[in-house]
């Protein structure tokens, strides 16, 4: 095996490596970015409902990313990417509902 063959598979290893790595990174970016979102928003709505204060609202935010993490770290990016455009319809569904009911 020469020299050329051996760079050649090192950098074709490279190239695998970074676009695994960088896949691997952004799954982890969407679910801590929905994660973050859902909680905040689930503890904007305890807010309202129960009155607590700052220390609980970072309690729900932090419990609901945590789950979201744990739930979401076997499913797909397109799954990913399926359930926040599903999350976002129905917060439009609910917006909607707000702005009509009297």
């Amino acid at each position: 095996m020469g020299f050329g063959t051996k760079m050649n598979s090192f950098a074709t290893n490279m190239q695998n490596g970074a676009k695994s790595s960088s896949v691997s990174l952004f799954h982890i970016f969407l679910r801590l970015v929905t994660g973050l979102i859902l909680g905040l928003t689930l503890a904007l709505i305890g807010q309202e409902l129960f009155g607590y204060e700052t220390f609980g609202l970072l309690f729900v935010i932090v419990v609901v990313v945590g789950a979201i993490m744990k739930v979401l770290s076997t499913w797909s990016i397109s799954k990913i990417l399926i359930f926040d455009l599903i999350c976002v319809l129905v917060g439009m569904l609910l917006r909607m509902y707000i702005l009509v009911a009297p």
